[in-house]
């Protein structure tokens, strides 16, 4: 009889809980990257790419924007998922693998978002221009000219 209510459709209040589960605070702490994910019926294999990035220092053009077309389809992905997990006619053991997919590629997406490539080449123009403003003010002071620091 129990085995019945697994695979039968989902009932409402199971399914606002797989609901509440996607949407709670930390529900990723201790979730893996699934190594394989289909989206879009492209296989793709999630984990290895997470950390093939990860362990870059730098990120050239190209591979910022593999990056960021990886990001918009996890997102369109998770969306197509959570979607079916809102409205469509699932089994409740169905409701749980889109939930724990859905899990999954959020914790893929808070990788990539962790990784912030273009964060180090500001950072960097910003410590240069942020050098050469000190400088400037420097050699005014130096030369007297500053009149805002006497």
């Amino acid at each position: 009889m129990a085995a019945a209510l697994v695979t039968g459709p989902v009932k409402r209040y199971q399914r606002k809980q797989l609901l509440e589960r996607v949407k709670r605070d930390g529900a990723t702490v201790g979730e893996e990257i699934p190594e394989e994910i289909t989206i879009e019926a492209e296989a793709v294999s999630l984990r290895e790419f997470v950390f093939e990035l990860r362990r870059r220092e730098t990120y050239p053009q190209s591979e910022r924007e593999r990056l960021q077309q990886a990001r918009r389809t996890l997102r369109r992905g998770r969306r197509n998922r959570y979607q079916q997990l809102e409205t469509a006619p699932i089994s409740h053991s169905e409701g749980k693998r889109l939930v724990s997919e859905i899990i999954g590629i959020d914790r893929a997406l808070d990788a990539l978002d962790a990784l912030q490539p273009t964060s180090l080449e500001a950072e960097a123009t910003e410590q240069a221009v942020a050098d050469k403003r000190r400088w400037v003010r420097f050699l005014k002071r130096a030369l007297g000219r500053d009149t805002q620091h006497r």
